[in-house]
């Protein structure tokens, strides 16, 4: 992945994540800590920065850490977690497939929140 890419799969991701009314952290690359392929940093205001590694890795795991890391910045859980999970990686669709439709895919992404259904037994 190149940092162009990065930087695309960052903003892909922070309009998802303001749409959605949570906290978009910052992202950048390298962490600091030598050796780590990923790294979060919380303040106290409630911003966070995420840092990933992206120097011979697979674009699938960067994107996999910048999502993990939105997840643990925001402190999501269950199934808002999953959904949130689920509308990042529509998200940078473009970014990992260029191929695709292009930039404009991922505004496409439908933000309608999945209703709470109990399990059938």
């Amino acid at each position: 992945m190149t940092s162009l890419e990065f930087a695309e799969a960052a903003r892909q991701m922070g309009s998802v994540i303001r749409r959605a009314g949570h906290v978009v952290p910052t992202f950048r690359s390298p962490p600091r800590v030598p050796g780590r392929s990923r790294s979060i940093v919380r303040r106290a205001d409630g911003s966070a920065t995420v840092a990933v590694a992206l120097r011979g890795r697979a674009i699938t795991s960067i994107v996999a850490d910048m999502i993990d890391g939105v997840i643990a910045a925001n402190r999501l859980h269950g199934q808002e977690a999953a959904w949130l999970r689920d509308q990042l990686w529509a998200s940078v669709e473009a970014v990992l497939d260029p191929g695709s439709e292009g930039p404009e895919r991922a505004l496409r992404v439908s933000l309608a929140k999945p209703e709470v259904r109990a399990w059938a037994a």
